[in-house]
């Protein structure tokens, strides 16, 4: 299992993956799961990877010669990721790396009865157009992130997807967003062993089509551990600032316990001379 995710914010973007693959408990392993495309003054693209590993490693090393083929009948130039004119064209050349995988050995994975399976997340920005974000699916299909849904995750997103929601808005600066990120990472590694460290971190400031605030994180990165450590105790802390329920109301104004319709059906229920249908 994995967890990456990644943030398109209108100051930027941010891009963040564990390196954790396991094949069952006793067999833990690390890779590298993002892979950064640059062409100086030209483009900046970053793959995210989660699901088989063998199916994700296979798309990653097509997909900088992987062609539209349509595009060849019309006599013009096959389209890679290297001369697309936009970042959906590149969405749809990393769509295709996808297919020809599945076509090639989707077949002999379901007979050794191993699923095709793979998830991707794929951003940047190509010059003479906006920073883009998407979600590749399995099947090479693909949607785009959208103001409302400013972020994507794959792999084992439920721990760290309530700190996104709750912080994350388009106008959220870059740090910020970085921030959130790795918050969103340690709550997932709390609770699923499956996801673990090192990180690899990607920071891109819109326009810049390049980046040196890039990352990889281990288990002596001060600022990873001053945030694992303190984002513990500060929720530990508001946690502990929250008031006991009190059934009556007579120690506050918000008694947890209301004479209201839905109430006065669980009592009837509970009434032993009721027959219940």
């Amino acid at each position: 299992m994995t967890y990456c995710v990644a943030i398109k914010l209108n100051a930027g973007l941010v891009f963040l993956s564990d390196s954790r693959t396991n094949a069952g408990l006793d067999n833990i392993s690390t890779f590298r799961k993002m892979i950064v495309y640059e062409k100086a003054d030209d483009r900046f693209m970053v793959l995210l990877s989660a699901g088989n590993l063998s199916i994700s490693q296979s798309v990653r090393e097509i997909l900088q010669i992987e062609q539209l083929k349509e595009r060849e009948d019309d006599g013009e130039e096959a389209i890679t990721i290297w001369n697309a004119k936009s970042m959906f064209d590149a969405a749809r050349v990393l769509g295709n790396a996808v297919r020809h995988v599945y076509d090639r050995d989707a077949a002999a994975l379901s007979n050794a009865g191993v699923e095709f399976n793979v998830s991707l997340i794929f951003g940047g920005q190509i010059k003479g157009e906006k920073m883009r974000l998407f979600q590749v699916y399995s099947a090479g299909n693909f949607i785009e992130a959208t103001p409302e849904t400013p972020y994507f995750q794959v792999g084992e997103s439920k721990y760290g997807k309530p700190v996104l929601d709750r912080v994350i808005t388009p106008d959220t600066p870059l740090d910020e967003a970085a921030k959130c990120a790795l918050v969103s990472m340690d709550s997932t590694m709390k609770s699923n062993l499956s996801v673990g460290l090192p990180l690899d971190l990607v920071v891109y400031e819109a326009n810049s089509f390049a980046t040196d605030r890039i990352a990889c994180i281990d288990q002596d990165n001060p600022y990873f551990q001053m945030l694992h450590s303190t984002w513990g105790q500060k929720l530990r802390a508001v946690f502990d600032e929250l008031e006991d329920p009190v059934w009556d109301g007579s120690r506050t104004d918000t008694p947890l316990k209301l004479t209201a319709s839905r109430h006065k059906a669980l009592k009837k229920i509970s009434d032993p001379g009721e027959k219940l249908i």
